[in-house]
């Protein structure tokens, strides 16, 4: 009995530890009864939870500056400086977690952001809010740092783009109802109500991530410990450059759309409400179609993406004025613009799939640097030139983007 005992166990250890390994294996090498659909689930809700997070005070500036004390300027920060911090975190987050599973680290940036939660939704003052606005941005620049690679070891390599659209499927649907849906809760339950919001639905995520997610143990000294080395690849510097120019070129023109459509569409506040909703379910129908399209013609997409949300961008500038017209281009805005993310991801679980971990690290570094710097340049813009010379930039930005992506192909090639 005893012998049998001693056998039972030393099964069940070997058992253990050959689950382990064949996690550790990429899912080609895997059946396809073990893929996790439900983890790549419970991490596009954690996705959804993070960007209507990083999204939200743009509509409760107002209050939380009245009640902290504060101008609306200085309470503005409070979302440029989770920026600043996912950008950080995003570069050195590859190397200083290389030994830990990575079950382990992508749960502990979903604690992160619950943490970050409670700490915003009971501050006291403007320092300790913006403590927990910087620990949001820990959470974002770690966890979109960890996506790309941990999908890639959950699915099929041909279900890649799938799962990465289900994740930027999350990403556009928070950051489109964030903004109205933090102005109705908090004009019902206040500015702190509103953010506690997100900590029931952080703590789900978290909890079915630790249920559904299987050990990923690291995959040894094969990934960079230099973030910045990846550029030394021409495909890479050129890709991560495009990449740029892209998102600067995007939120140069997204994020002065309000004034641009009350202004010169002269568009009510219920019509552009919704019209921003109907860009966001666009770019959800987006991230779907895209998915088949990326297996055979991965570099034409990524070219013509940027290309076409150009010409929207000069179609915007000619017809703006007529309302019809624009509704029309800014919903094929939110279809191309969604299904980006979706595309680059792709490109980065085939070009750096021996390294991407430290290539999502890089990426979502670049993404976040040209948000920010897309959102200033094109704000000094539309206050100095006008909103056309805003909208020139971005189309300016967005016809290098294409270029760059033809470059990169052509760099690809050589190698």
């Amino acid at each position: 009995m005893e012998r049998n005992n001693q056998t039972k166990h030393v099964e069940a250890a070997i058992f253990t530890k050959s689950q382990s390994a064949l996690w550790a294996l990429p899912v080609t090498n895997r059946d396809r009864a073990t893929e996790a659909w439900g983890a790549v689930l419970a991490m596009a809700l954690c996705v959804s939870v993070l960007i209507a997070s990083e999204f939200m005070p743009v509509s409760l500036l107002t209050p939380i500056a009245s009640d902290l004390g504060v101008t609306e300027g200085r309470m503005g920060q409070a979302i440029s400086i989770s920026g600043i911090f996912a950008v950080i975190t995003s570069l050195f987050v590859s190397g200083l977690t290389r030994r830990l599973d990575r079950r382990v680290v992508v749960t502990s940036f979903s604690l992160v952001l619950l943490v970050s939660g409670g700490i915003v939704t009971f501050a006291p003052n403007y320092v300790v809010l913006m403590i927990g606005r910087a620990l949001l941005g820990v959470a974002v620049g770690g966890f979109w740092s960890m996506s790309t690679a941990i999908v890639m070891r959950l699915v099929r390599e041909d279900a890649v783009p799938k799962g990465l659209a289900m994740l930027n499927a999350g990403n556009a649907i928070a950051a489109t109802i964030s903004a109205p849906l933090g102005s109705l809760l908090g004009d019902h339950i206040g500015w702190r109500g509103a953010f506690f919001t997100v900590v029931p639905l952080a703590l789900l995520a978290l909890v079915w991530q630790w249920m559904s997610l299987p050990a990923l143990p690291p995959r040894g000294d094969g990934q960079s410990r230099n973030v910045l080395s990846l550029l030394r690849r021409r495909q890479v510097a050129l890709g991560m450059s495009s990449m740029l120019f892209l998102f600067m070129g995007q939120f140069a023109l997204f994020t002065y759309l309000r004034p641009f459509l009350e202004m010169v569409t002269e568009l009510p506040v219920s019509s552009l409400s919704l019209l921003l909703l109907f860009m966001g379910l666009a770019g959800a129908l987006g991230t779907y179609l895209i998915t088949g399209m990326l297996r055979a013609r991965l570099f034409s997409i990524l070219a013509a993406i940027p290309f076409l949300m150009a010409l929207i961008a000069f179609g915007l500038i000619m017809l703006g004025t007529f309302s019809l017209a624009t509704a029309a281009f800014l919903i094929a805005w939110g279809l191309l613009g969604t299904a980006a993310p979706v595309g680059w991801g792709t490109w980065l679980s085939r070009h750096l799939a021996d390294d991407a971990e430290a290539g999502g690290g890089l990426q979502v570094a670049t993404i976040q640097l040209a948000i920010t710097m897309g959102a200033a340049i094109g704000g000094y813009l539309f206050d100095t030139a006008g909103w056309m010379s805003t909208f020139a930039f971005a189309a300016a930005l967005l016809v290098g983007s294409s270029a760059l992506a033809v470059a990169a192909w052509h760099a690809g090639r050589r190698t």
